[in-house]
C-alpha cells in the first residue's frame, strides 16, 4: 500500500531505474510513491483505466488485483514469441495462455482446450494442468469426463491446499449448460 514495493517489483520486470521512494509513512507519501509506479506504467503504455493511486494506497482489491494482473500481462506475456521452423510469429497474452494450456494439457485422455470456456466445464482440463507439473497430487486416470462437479471442486481444492493458490471460482461458475 505505501508503493516501495511497487516501485521496486517495476524495476526488476522492467530492467529499468525508476524514480526513489518517497521516504515517510503518511498517506501523501504513499499516495506519491504509488503515482510513481503509476506513471511508470503509462509511460510503458500500459492502459491503466479507472485507476488512480489512492485506489491502490486504500486497498480496494479489485483494482488491486487488476493491477498486479496489468503488470503480469505486459511484463511476462505481452509477446509471446513463437518459433516454429523459419517463421516466428507474436501471440497476445490470451492466445499465448491458450498455446500454452494446450501444450501442458495434450496427450491427456478426454481433454481438448480450444477456448477459455466449454472446454474446462468438465474440470479435466484443470486437473491435468495440476497433474502435468504435479502428478503426486491428482489421480487423473481415475477421473472421468461425467463427473465434473466432483473434477472442478477436486482441481480447485488441491490447487487451495496443496499449491496454496486462493479459490476464486466455484465448481458451480465453471459446470454451466
Amino acid at each position: 500500500r505505501d508503493g516501495k514495493n511497487l516501485i521496486r517489483l517495476l524495476e526488476v520486470l522492467s530492467g529499468e531505474r525508476l524514480p526513489r521512494p518517497t521516504k515517510g509513512k503518511m498517506r501523501i507519501h504513499c499516495l506519491e510513491n504509488v503515482d510513481k509506479a503509476l506513471q511508470f506504467l503509462r509511460e510503458q503504455r500500459v492502459h491503466l483505466e479507472n485507476m488512480g493511486s489512492h485506489d491502490i494506497v486504500d486497498g480496494n482489491p479489485r483494482l488491486s488485483l487488476g493491477l498486479i494482473w496489468t503488470i503480469i500481462l505486459r511484463f511476462q506475456i505481452q509477446d509471446i514469441t513463437i518459433e516454429e521452423t523459419d517463421n516466428q510469429e507474436t501471440k497476445s497474452a490470451k492466445d499465448a495462455l491458450l498455446l500454452w494450456c494446450q501444450m501442458k494439457t495434450a496427450g491427456y485422455h478426454n481433454v481438448n482446450v480450444r477456448n477459455f470456456t466449454t472446454s474446462w466445464r468438465d474440470g479435466l482440463a484443470f486437473n491435468a494442468l495440476i497433474h502435468k507439473h504435479r502428478p503426486d497430487l491428482i489421480q487423473f486416470e481415475k477421473l472421468t469426463k461425467s463427473n465434473a462437479i466432483y473434477n472442478l471442486n477436486n482441481a480447485f481444492n488441491v490447487a487451495e491446499d496443496k499449491l496454496g493458490l486462493l479459490k476464486l471460482l466455484d465448481a458451480e461458475d465453471v459446470f454451466v449448460e
